[in-house]
């Protein structure tokens, strides 16, 4: 799974027929490693996702759109002031390296044209935006890099742009077969190993690809390959190159049943044998955002949600020991009886005491078995008893405070846990907006100051039907047949994703859901309430409870269980808890199922 120079040439291939005498509409930078750019070329509107993120960095063609901060970030608002209008006069690839260069052309402030350079480099970590001019000379960057933080390479205003070279690889494109030969015999490593060590751009997967395709052992030492095959693991190779250079690009992922393992620009025919499937794209845009999408959104919102993260795990650690230690302190509490029967014999017999005894046997008239009972030698046997009726009045008063104060603490800590689940799940800033303002009502977060705003919160449709697109989820051929079929999760109601936070959860069960719909929940973790909206239907078929049991397990606490056990019932038969969390609900009966945490169905608009 890696974004190496082979997906970039085909990117560029791409770009190069979308993109090249375009001209710039507008530019956006929603994150702070991120850019969206418009692109207005032959009566079309292309939008250019570039993120320079460490953790997943990543270019491809979106017909998606982002909000964007209401302030503009500067480099944002420079790249505006220079090219937002600029005319893209070329996009290219050095070498095959896994960097894009966009030149570009536009007015200066005196009106004379102008060239500039925006250069994308797509390096793990290292990955970066750099605006520079037509000589190279960096004028700023969407991440500064000074000598402190690299070595290697200084990424500032003023300084001048060069690719850094801290391992000498070959030029797939322009080796030769003696250089290509000399390199592989003389590694003193694998095959593969030495394939994508010393050529750039090559990945591990297209190096295994090679050799499969060169009939090698990858694995196989290099220093072991004779003359003939190394010139056949070189001809292969170069056929390879040829069709990059050609523009001859399959783009397609690799799946294992439902979940993909790998993707590439190039056939991968070393799976054709392991039974995988392959899924074609068109466009290695499409391939990479359908790839990438979802997992660049967790990445995002799980950076955001840091900050409550922190606190909710804080919070609910806290909470845990305070409970653990009520538990114990209870627990002691037990004994209590045990002292007011010593009280009570020593009254009843406490005649026989001469003084100075340490201990009392008698018999114990509730059990007829005999006790003895701890005396101070110092006391008479009233002062003995009274001292032992004492002791049973406290710990009867500490255990019915630490009745009510446990069920309190458990309360908050499955709260806190609902909430941290509900965290594992979000999928949008709204999402943590509504996750914070909860906290907040709790006391877990500061509330905000008078005068200062609050963020607004977009409304997203409670419901949705499933439409005939959908051909493979069950639920949609019920749908076919019958059109009010609906499901609901934690009152997002798309089936591509569920928040659980308590405030969605209490308006979708008591605001959405009528009383003979179906409420679906995981069994005692936390997790998303699902609605099915059964439209006063008495009888809904089978699969509609299954469907519904997957998506209330995927989007619950055990969602990477091979199966979780979930409780329904008709929401008629749903109550809230007066003063509980939102989203605490209780039933005394239900139907239950076991399923498998699924989300495959559509989302519905």
């Amino acid at each position: 799974m890696a974004f190496d120079g082979i997906t970039i040439a085909n990117l560029a291939y791409e770009f190069k027929s979308t993109l090249e005498g375009g001209k710039i509409a507008k530019i956006a930078q929603p994150e702070k490693d991120e850019l969206l750019i418009a692109v207005k070329n032959n009566r079309e509107t292309y939008r250019l996702q570039i993120s320079a993120s460490a953790s997943l960095p990543l270019i491809y063609l979106t017909e998606n759109n982002k909000p964007s901060p209401l302030t503009a970030p500067n480099f944002c608002m420079l790249l505006r002031k220079h090219i937002g209008s600029a005319r893209i006069l070329s996009i290219t690839q050095p070498g095959l390296e896994r960097i894009l260069e966009f030149e570009l052309e536009h007015l200066d402030e005196m009106g004379d044209l102008c060239r500039k350079k925006l250069i994308v480099e797509i390096m793990g970590k290292h990955s970066n935006i750099i605006f520079c001019k037509e000589d190279g000379t960096i004028i700023d960057s969407i991440k500064h890099v000074s000598a402190s933080m690299s070595s290697v390479r200084e990424v500032l205003p003023g300084r001048e742009y060069f690719i850094p070279q801290t391992i000498a690889k070959e030029n797939p494109l322009e080796v030769t077969e003696d250089v290509f030969k000399n390199c592989i015999s003389t590694s003193p490593t694998s095959v593969q190993k030495a394939l994508y060590g010393h050529l750039t751009g090559i990945s591990p997967i297209i190096a295994e690809e090679l050799c499969h395709l060169a009939s090698i052992d990858s694995d196989r030492s290099a220093t072991e390959l004779t003359e003939p095959e190394l010139i056949h693991l070189y001809h292969t190779f170069r056929l390879m190159m040829e069709d990059i250079k050609d523009g001859h690009f399959s783009p397609s992922v690799i799946y294992d049943g439902d979940t993909p393992i790998e993707y590439a620009s190039v056939p991968l025919s070393c799976y054709d044998s392991k039974g995988y499937c392959r899924k074609a794209y068109d466009s290695i845009s499409a391939l990479l955002e359908n790839y990438y999408a979802s997992r660049d959104t967790i990445t995002r919102i799980r950076q955001k949600s840091s900050d409550l993260r922190r606190i909710v795990q804080t919070a609910l650690e806290r909470s845990c020991k305070k409970y653990d230690l009520q538990l114990k302190q209870l627990k002691d509490t037990e004994k209590r009886e045990k002292y007011r029967i010593y009280g009570e014999l020593l009254n009843t017999y406490g005649y026989e005491l001469k003084g100075g005894e340490k201990s009392f046997k008698c018999i114990n008239y509730y059990d007829n078995k005999e006790i003895t009972s701890p005396l101070d030698p110092q006391l008479t046997a009233r002062e003995n008893a009274q001292k032992h009726f004492d002791k049973y009045n406290k710990l009867k008063r500490t255990y019915e405070a630490l009745s009510q104060l446990t069920k309190e603490t458990k309360a908050e800590v499955d709260h806190l846990e609902s909430v941290s689940s509900a965290l594992d799940i979000a999928l949008d800033e709204n999402d943590l907006v509504q996750i914070k303002e909860e906290l907040m009502e709790f006391g877990y977060v500061k509330k905000r100051r008078a005068n200062e705003k609050r963020p607004k919160i977009t409304s997203k449709p409670v419901a949705g039907v499933l439409e005939e697109a959908d051909p493979v989820s069950p639920l949609a051929r019920e749908a076919r047949a019958n059109k009010t079929v609906v499901i609901c999760a934690g009152h997002d109601a798309t089936h591509t994703g569920a928040s659980g936070n308590g405030l969605k959860e209490e308006e979708l069960t008591f605001k959405v859901a009528s009383g003979n719909d179906w409420w679906f929940h995981a069994k005692g973790i936390p997790g998303s309430h699902v609605i099915v909206k059964s439209s006063g239907q008495t009888d809904l078929p089978d699969r509609v409870f299954e469907e519904a049991g997957a998506l209330a397990a995927y989007y619950s606490k055990g969602r990477e269980n091979d199966k979780v056990e979930i409780d329904y019932i008709q929401k008629k038969n749903i109550r809230k808890v007066a003063g509980s969390a939102p989203g605490f609900v209780i039933y005394h009966t239900n139907y239950s199922l076991v399923a498998s945490p699924k989300c495959d169905l559509q989302e519905v608009k």
